[in-house]
């Protein structure tokens, strides 16, 4: 399935209402490439709460891509669920914050080629004696928090048959809810799961026995413009193929989720 998303993802039809055309051409003429990013993924594309510093993999490798266009990148914040239609209304031109191919992002988000891989994992307190193991989670009783629009959502709506999926709507966040005892986990993937268990030293990650949804990461664009969707491909196969990718996964401690040429 995994392979079959992603072949469908690096080169799926163009619908029937496109994007604007030239794109590459009207970046050209701005000067700038706009990047989406979501600010809150430690390690891939985030922001200093106090110095406003951008930081990570995905900020470190759309730099490169803006000088290697010889243009300066422009970041504009957005969210899992709000990424299809901030590149649809041409709010950035691209999302570079490691999003996960799914089935029903195929038609709203055109994607380049996969450059990282990873599953489902759950993040929860250090003296949560609810959950030790992945089979501790769906228990009756226990209630697992995921963000809106997030990777894990759709999936643990069929994932779970005991425990209470909630959807953490702003400004309720993921950390609140575990340190007050209304959440006995978090789901994400396991690209912002191995940071937070780096990041908050009151966590535990708990990674699943076996592989539960396979995940591929790769950067978005809006439909309709296949000259960029191949140029945004072309800068992916290289820095694959070239190192780059593995040397700039290896400074946020990401080598072994790259995706290999």
């Amino acid at each position: 399935l995994l392979v079959l998303l992603a072949a469908a993802a690096a080169g799926a039809a163009t619908p029937a209402t496109p994007a604007a055309p030239g794109r590459l051409a009207a970046m050209q003429a701005a000067g700038a490439v706009r990047v989406c990013i979501w600010p809150d993924q430690q390690g891939i594309s985030y922001r200093d709460p106090y110095s406003g510093e951008l930081s990570g993999l995905d900020i470190t490798l759309s730099a490169a891509f803006a000088a290697e266009l010889g243009l300066r990148a422009d970041y504009v914040d957005s969210t899992p669920d709000r990424l299809a239609a901030d590149l649809a209304a041409g709010r950035c031109d691209i999302a570079m914050s490691a999003i996960a191919i799914l089935r029903d992002r195929l038609v709203p988000l055109h994607f380049s080629l996969p450059y990282l891989h990873s599953d489902l994992q759950a993040v929860t307190t250090l003296g949560n004696p609810r959950v030790r193991r992945w089979a501790d989670i769906d228990h009756p009783g226990h209630v697992v928090a995921v963000q809106p629009g997030a990777t894990a959502e759709p999936a643990l709506r069929h994932l779970l048959r005991h425990a209470e999926l909630r959807v953490l709507q702003p400004p309720r966040r993921w950390e609140q809810e575990l340190l007050a005892g209304r959440a006995d986990a978090f789901v994400t993937d396991a690209v912002h799961a191995r940071h937070i268990g780096r990041w908050l030293d009151w966590t535990r990650v708990v990674a699943p026995d076996r592989p539960v949804l396979p995940l591929a990461h790769a950067y978005a664009v809006a439909p309709g413009d296949e000259p960029w969707l191949q140029r945004v491909n072309r800068f992916v196969a290289d820095i694959r193929r070239d190192g780059r990718l593995l040397d700039a996964a290896r400074r946020v401690d990401l080598p072994a989720l790259v995706a290999r040429p």
